[in-house]
């Protein structure tokens, strides 16, 4: 078995997710490229190659079991194993002026939406990687989560988290809770999770409105994604640590 490590990224055609992508391809990793819009997806896998980094594409729609299964069916063609998965696609669902959700008036459809992809769908292509990360001598699971899913800060009115966000905030919470449950269950497995905060980053999902960049939002899942085999689990992190559930 080669001694490179293999990665597979979820939304990686650009932003956060491009930069995660990037960044473990500079560290040597094989990278899979996921992403559902293919054109995006191409272009992505010509760019990093470019770059002299060892990438290959994986279409891939979180929401969809069809894709998800194929998805996983690719990395065992082009790989047999997986090392690492970076659970980074997400969406923060319609928006409203000021990048506002208010919980009064909320479209449920909006909820649905959010959390079959923030969350449904980091479940499904976790379980659907989780035979080609047991063949890894260290897996590794990254959830790109926020600090906005953090019930601690959002309950202390003195701290500055954003505006009310009640579908994608909440999702992020969700999501967490997820993370420690797989903790949980991986106890004594060699399977490393969990969950890392990007902070607010210049991205088209932030209408580039942020003071960092992509790639110091990228610098937590980094390095979480390469944790020692007696690194954390079941933790949510940013660049200065730990943050609060």
């Amino acid at each position: 078995m080669s001694n490179t490590k293999i990665a597979l990224v979820t939304g990686a055609n650009k932003g956060i997710g491009y930069a995660i992508t990037a960044g473990l391809g500079a560290l040597g990793h094989r990278v899979g490229v996921g992403a559902r819009d293919e054109s995006r997806l191409e272009a992505a896998v010509e760019k990093l190659r470019a770059a002299g980094i060892d990438a290959f594409g994986v279409p891939l729609d979180v929401t969809s079991r069809l894709s998800v299964t194929g998805a996983a069916e690719l990395v065992e063609r082009e790989a047999g194993r997986l090392d690492v998965l970076v659970n980074n696609a997400g969406i923060s669902g319609e928006m409203g002026p000021g990048w506002f959700q208010d919980p009064t008036g909320l479209d449920l459809d909006v909820v649905r939406t959010v959390v079959e992809t923030n969350v449904l769908g980091v479940i499904q292509v976790t379980n659907a990687m989780l035979p080609l990360l047991r063949r890894s001598g260290s897996p590794r699971i990254v959830n790109v989560s926020s600090s906005v899913g953090s019930l601690t800060l959002q309950a202390d009115p003195d701290t500055e988290i954003g505006p009310v966000m009640a579908a994608y905030a909440p999702s992020k919470t969700f999501l967490n809770a997820v993370t420690v449950q797989y903790a949980r269950q991986f106890a004594g497995t060699g399977i490393l999770i969990n969950a890392a905060c990007p902070g607010l980053v210049a991205t088209d999902f932030t209408g580039f409105h942020g003071p960092r960049t992509p790639d110091q939002g990228a610098a937590t899942a980094i390095r979480l994604a390469t944790l020692p085999n007696d690194g954390p689990t079941g933790s949510f992190f940013d660049d200065d640590g730990p943050i609060p559930w």
